[in-house]
């Protein structure tokens, strides 16, 4: 790892029109399983910003002129609820991964324990999945696991009128602080560069897929490689990094991988961002070695080990048998999956001016 280069003490101020859009699209609801009115406005973003757009089943793809010269993908969806019965609401993250059933394949009762502490008393309000029709306002007034159906089970106060199957999604507003932004940004915060960089003249290729936090994004972007028999090793998966506090999340610029619990990634597509940061003087830390290290220190305590994490690019490697290869690039952030989640400034910047080095984007 190297975090030779500390994080700039000065201001960093990032584009209008790149918060502007995440801003935008914090208020635009994409919960879990009922993406399909994010994609709406991401299509209309992009085509305005020159990009030709197709839409597959749980996936956007946008391409400028020079489509196989980069392929980035970032997951679009966000943690919220569906409702599944008379003032009943699920974590739609456990419904749309089927982890919320009676066959044994439920969530694990300390995930469900860490999930039912993080929002408590929070703004919620109910859409339409296909239009993003607004459809009722709440807050959550009770969360606890169903002994019976070891299960998840929310109560929200003002949303008693919905029928099943209506998603329901976090009420949250960007906030930019001096040294970070804040708020429920995985994953809008990568969806919103995405765009930006199309702003910048990106010629490329961006995924956009669904439901990555129930574990199915990959085999939506692998159906694409195999309708059109191509091949790659050029994808480089974009997304947030949890650390354990901002303190943390600051020790470093960007987050690279050499593995996650699925699969290694592309040896040499790792060691040419590995090297734009370092041309750009921006420190990073790789996550795998970051865990394995942390994870010998609680070994040492007698404590269990950590995951090295699955991440949509280890899983779609994993898959592919040789089709699809690549590696991921994510920015540190703090009090991950939360409405409170932040990002470095600094962190944003150095993304962004990386990305742009790697696709010889001209920023001047």
């Amino acid at each position: 790892m190297n975090r030779d280069q500390p994080l700039s003490v000065t201001s960093t101020v990032l584009p209008v029109s790149l918060t502007n859009l995440l801003a935008q699209y914090n208020r635009n609801p994409s919960v879990v399983g009922a993406e399909h009115s994010f994609f709406r406005v991401l299509q209309r973003e992009l085509e305005e910003r020159g990009a030709k757009i197709t839409w597959y089943e749980g996936l956007l793809v946008a391409q400028g002129s020079r489509p196989d010269s980069l392929m980035l993908s970032a997951h679009i969806d966000r943690h919220g609820l569906i409702c599944t019965g008379p003032n009943e609401f699920q974590y739609a993250a456990f419904v749309a991964g089927s982890r919320s059933d009676l066959l044994g394949n439920s969530v694990g009762e300390q995930l469900m324990r860490k999930v039912v502490t993080r929002f408590p008393n929070e703004r919620v309000y109910a859409y339409e999945p296909w239009s993003g029709a607004y459809r009722g306002q709440g807050a959550i007034s009770n969360a606890y696991v169903c002994p019976n159906r070891n299960n998840l089970i929310f109560e929200v106060e003002g949303l008693e009128h919905l029928v099943a199957g209506t998603p329901v999604a976090f009420t949250d507003n960007l906030k930019v602080t001096d040294e970070a932004l804040v708020g429920q940004l995985d994953n809008v915060l990568s969806a919103a560069i995405l765009v930006y960089l199309f702003e910048l003249g990106f010629q490329g290729t961006a995924f956009f897929t669904a439901q990555e936090e129930a574990g199915k994004s990959w085999r939506y972007l692998l159906e694409w490689f195999r309708r059109f028999g191509g091949s790659t090793n050029q994808l480089v998966v974009v997304d947030t990094s949890p650390f354990p506090d901002f303190t943390a999340a600051q020790e470093q610029h960007l987050v690279l991988r050499h593995k996650d619990a699925n699969h290694k990634f592309n040896l040499e597509l790792t060691a040419k961002l590995k090297d734009v940061c370092d041309q750009l003087n921006y420190s990073y830390v790789f996550k795998d070695e970051y865990v394995e290290t942390m994870n010998r220190e609680r070994q040492a305590r007698g404590e269990e080990p950590a995951s090295l994490g699955s991440t949509e690019m280890g899983r779609i490697i994993a898959a592919s048998k040789g089709l699809v290869d690549g590696t991921t690039l994510q920015i540190p952030s703090s009090s991950y999956h939360t409405l409170s989640e932040s990002a470095p400034l600094a962190s944003v910047q150095a993304f962004i001016e990386v990305i742009s080095q790697l696709t010889q984007l001209d920023r001047s």
